[in-house]
């Protein structure tokens, strides 16, 4: 599978976006208005390793629910993903069996080396 999920009102995202310059085999999945499935978010659990390693814990609502006190667990991750889309931390790149989360310079990075090696 070749796939971004993204956020298309996030600057951070479009800006990823344009730098990747996916090719265009690549399916593209605005979290806002085409919601995660409970099938995606466990396929993409089972490539991250985790819940948690898709969720974001600098969400606003991460925050105002004060769950950094609640010692959460992986099905707490779980639903919270599938509760709202900013739980999940963007962008999400899946490039075959490979996934790559987050916006961290180092993250874009190795996405981009990824897609480079594919092609």
């Amino acid at each position: 599978m070749k796939k971004i999920y993204h956020l298309s009102t996030c600057d951070t995202c479009k800006r990823i976006l344009k730098e990747l310059n996916l090719p265009a085999s690549f399916e593209r999945q605005d979290i806002k208005h085409s919601e995660i499935t409970v099938a995606q978010i466990e396929e993409l659990a089972a490539l991250a390793g985790s819940y948690e390693a898709l969720f974001s814990k600098r969400a606003k609502l991460y925050k105002e629910r004060g769950l950094k006190d609640e010692g959460l667990k992986e099905r707490d991750f779980k639903r919270l993903l599938l509760e709202h889309y900013t739980f999940l931390q963007r962008p999400v790149i899946v490039n075959n069996n490979q996934i790559f989360i987050g916006n961290s310079k180092k993250t874009i990075a190795a996405a981009r080396e990824s897609l480079h090696v594919s092609e």
